[in-house]
C-alpha cells in the first residue's frame, strides 16, 4: 500500500489510488465516483436481465445493498465507523429516507449503522449517491468483508478510557476498505476498538478486536481473535498482549490474520460456519499465533506502508465545543422526571463542564423529522459529531452541562426524551421478518409489545432497572441476545396442521464490567405471544426470591435454569388452534397466520 501523501484529486481514494484524507467529523471512508456510476451500470444491466442474479449480488453487496426477504426490494446498510455522524450527515439521511424509503425511517443497528429498508433497487442506486455528498458511505456495509468498525460511544470523552483510540480506528478503516485482501474471505469480520475496562464495544464477541493497553511509554493495543455469537458462540481469547499503535503494527497483525484466514478453502464449505471464530477453534489460539508470526515474516509486509500517520482521523472536539452560554433554562416546579432522565440519559464527561447525553430511541428506528431535530440539537448544543451506539442509541457529547435540561426539552418534543437508556425498557431487536431473509419472528413486533408490558409494570427497583432485555428474530444473533440478561431467538412450534411463532430463551448472559458471559439456554419453547407474560413472571420471580442486594445473574446462577423453566412451564404448553387461540397463530404486528418463510441469506454470498 502506498502512503496517503498525494494532492487531493476528485475520485481518489483506493489503495492503488490514494487520496490525503481530511479530518472531518464523520467523513472516514474515501469516495470513489466510479463506484457509483458502476453500480448504476451494473444494476441497469441487471434490471434488464442481462446479468445473473448470482453474479450480481457479490457486487451489490459490496456496496452495502442487501436484499430482503421481501421481492424486488433492497436493504441499503450505510457504514459509521465508530458510530460517528454528523448534523449534515443526519439531514441527508433524513432526505434521502423522505425520497426512497417506503417506510419513512432509518434504523440504528447493533452495529453502529444506519439501516433502510424496502427501496427498490434503482432507488437504492441513487440513494447511496446521495449520502456520499455528506460523506457518507456503504462500501462493504455488506459481503465477505471488513465490516462496518465498532467503537466505544463515548471515546475521547470517557473519564475511565486510557486514552483516545478514535484516531487509529479511522486509520485502520481506510487501511482496510477496498483492500485487496478483504474483498472475498471466507466470511465478513466485524470489528472493534475499545480504551475503556467496560468495554463498551464488546470487544470479546468480535472476530478481531482492539483494546487499548500502554507500554514503557508506547501506545498499543491488546489484540484478541475469534470471538462472535450465533452458532457456536466464543469469547475473543488474546493473540498478542500488546502491539503498537503509531508505528502501524496493528495494522500489518490484522493484515496477517485476514491472509491466513482468506486462505483457509475448507471454511468456504460451510458458510454457516466460514468464521475466523471455526478456525482459532479448530487449531487454537497458540497456533493461531504462530502462523500469524510466521505470515508476518513474508514479503508482502515489506511491499506495504502501514502509513498510521497518513491514514489516521484526527478531530478537535473541544475545539468545536460549544462555549458557556449567557443564559439558560432550569426546571419550573416539579423536576423528578428530569432528574430521572439526567440519572440514567446523561453522563459526565471527563472534560470540566461538559456532558454526553445518551438519546433513548425506541427500536433504533428514526423518522425524517426526527433525523433534522437531532441535527439542530447537535448543532445548537453539542460538540456537533453524534454516535450511534451498540445498543441501537444515540450519543450527544460535549453538551454544556448548564444546557442539559433544554436538550431534554427539545429530545422530549421529538418523543425521544424517555430516560432509561440501557436499562430494563431499553429493548434492544434486530429487525426479524420485518425485511430479512433469515427472519422467522417478528422480533421488531416483539420488542413493541414487550416494551409496552414492561411499561405497566412500572418498574422502580433499581436492580431490576439494570437488566437488559433483547430479542432475535432468529439464532443468529444480530440483537446480541446471547450476552442479555434476558435474551430471545425466534423459533416455531408445530400444533397439528398450523405453526405458532414462538420463542427459546436465553438467561443470565452479560457484557458489563468488561467482561462477556453467554446466557444458558432454557428448555422451553415460548409462543411469541406469551413472552411478555413470561417476561413479567421472571422479573416478579427475581424480585420476590432474591437475596438483599443479589444481582440478577448471580440470582439466576444461584437458583438454577430449572427453576426459572417451572417459572413459565404452562406458558410453554401446546396450543390448540381454533378460534378462541386464533391470536398464537398470528405473530406480533402481523394480520395473517404465522408460516415459516426462511429464505437464503446473503452473508457469505
Amino acid at each position: 500500500m502506498e502512503p496517503a501523501s498525494l494532492p487531493v484529486t476528485k475520485g481518489r481514494g483506493s489503495i492503488e489510488d490514494p487520496e490525503v484524507l481530511e479530518n472531518v467529523p464523520g467523513h472516514v471512508i474515501p469516495i470513489l465516483e466510479r463506484e457509483f456510476d458502476d453500480f448504476d451500470t451494473e444494476s441497469a444491466k441487471y434490471l434488464r436481465g442481462e446479468t445473473e442474479e448470482t453474479e450480481f449480488i457479490g457486487f451489490r453487496l459490496k456496496q452495502g445493498v442487501y436484499g430482503q426477504r421481501q421481492p424486488d426490494v433492497q436493504m441499503v446498510r450505510v457504514k459509521l465507523p465508530m458510530g460517528g455522524i454528523t448534523p449534515e450527515q443526519l439531514e441527508a439521511f433524513a432526505d434521502g429516507i423522505e425520497r426512497y424509503a417506503p417506510l419513512n425511517k432509518g434504523h440504528i443497528t447493533t452495529r453502529q449503522n444506519i439501516q433502510i429498508h424496502h427501496m427498490p433497487l434503482d432507488d437504492a442506486a441513487k440513494f447511496i449517491r446521495e449520502l456520499s455528498d455528506a460523506g457518507l458511505s456503504s462500501r462493504e456495509g455488506c459481503g465477505n468483508t471488513v465490516r462496518n468498525v465498532t467503537g466505544d460511544p463515548w471515546a475521547g470523552v470517557a473519564p475511565d478510557e486510557l486514552f483516545d483510540l478514535t484516531p487509529y480506528a479511522g486509520a485502520y478503516v481506510r487501511y482496510f476498505v477496498r483492500h485487496p485482501t478483504t474483498q472475498l474471505m471466507p466470511r465478513k469480520v466485524k470489528t472493534a476498538f475499545d480504551a475503556s475496562p467496560e468495554d463498551r464495544a464488546l470487544t470479546g464477541i468480535h472476530d478481531i478486536a482492539f483494546i487499548a493497553r500502554e507500554r514503557d511509554g508506547q501506545r498499543g493495543v491488546e489484540v484478541r481473535v475469534g470471538g462472535g455469537t450465533s452458532i457456536m458462540p466464543r469469547v475473543a481469547p488474546t493473540l498478542y498482549d500488546f502491539v503498537g499503535l503509531d508505528d502501524g503494527e496493528y495494522l500489518e497483525v490484522a493484515e496477517a490474520v485476514f491472509r491466513i484466514f482468506d486462505r483457509q478453502d475448507w471454511l468456504r464449505v460451510n458458510r454457516a460456519r466460514a468464521r475466523i471464530k471455526v478456525l482459532v477453534d479448530k487449531i487454537g489460539i497458540d497456533e493461531m499465533r504462530k502462523l500469524v508470526d510466521e505470515e508476518r515474516q513474508g514479503d508482502w509486509v515489506n511491499e506495504r506502508e502501514f502509513d498510521v500517520e497518513g491514514l489516521r482521523l484526527d478531530v478537535d472536539e473541544a475545539d468545536r465545543a460549544p462555549g458557556v452560554p449567557s443564559a439558560y433554562a432550569s426546571p419550573n416546579g416539579d423536576g423528578s422526571e428530569f432528574e430521572r432522565f439526567r440519572a440514567s440519559n446523561v453522563t459526565a464527561q471527563r472534560q470540566e463542564g461538559f456532558s454526553a447525553v445518551q438519546v433513548h430511541v425506541p427500536r433504533g428506528d428514526l423518522s425524517p423529522e426526527q433525523l433534522r431535530s437531532l441535527a439542530d440539537i447537535a448543532r445548537t448544543y453539542s460538540g456537533g459529531w453524534v454516535r450511534t451506539t451498540v445498543h441501537q442509541n444515540l450519543l450527544l457529547r460535549w453538551v454544556r452541562d448548564e444546557t442539559v435540561y433544554e436538550v431534554w426539552e427539545a429530545l422530549r418534543e421529538l418523543g425521544l426524551g424517555d430516560a432509561g437508556a440501557d436499562q430494563v425498557g431499553d429493548v434492544v431487536s434486530c429487525p426479524g421478518t420485518d425485511s430479512c431473509k433469515l427472519g422467522i419472528t417478528s422480533s421488531m413486533g416483539l420488542n413493541a409489545a414487550l416494551r409496552e408490558r414492561l411499561d405497566e409494570m412500572q418498574i422502580t427497583d433499581p436492580l431490576t432497572r439494570r437488566l437488559h432485555i433483547k430479542m432475535s428474530g432468529c439464532p443468529n444473533g444480530c440483537s446480541q441476545h446471547h450476552i442479555a440478561n434476558i435474551g430471545f431467538y425466534g423459533a416455531s412450534i408445530k400444533a397439528g396442521e398450523h405453526t405458532i411463532p414462538a420463542y427459546v430463551a436465553h438467561i443470565a448472559g452479560n457484557y458489563e464490567g468488561g467482561e462477556i458471559v453467554y446466557g444458558q439456554r432454557l428448555k422451553v419453547r415460548l409462543p411469541a405471544k406469551r413472552v411478555p407474560e413470561a417476561v413479567e413472571r421472571w422479573i416478579r420471580f427475581y424480585e420476590r426470591d432474591r437475596s438483599e442486594g443479589e444481582e440478577f445473574n448471580a440470582f439466576a446462577g444461584r437458583v438454577g435454569t430449572k427453576a426459572f423453566e417451572d417459572e413459565v412451564r404452562e406458558l410453554a404448553l401446546p396450543v390448540e388452534f381454533g378460534l378462541g387461540t386464533m391470536e398464537h397463530f398470528i405473530d406480533w404486528e402481523r394480520k395473517v397466520p404465522f408460516v415459516v418463510q426462511r429464505g437464503e441469506g446473503e452473508c457469505a454470498v
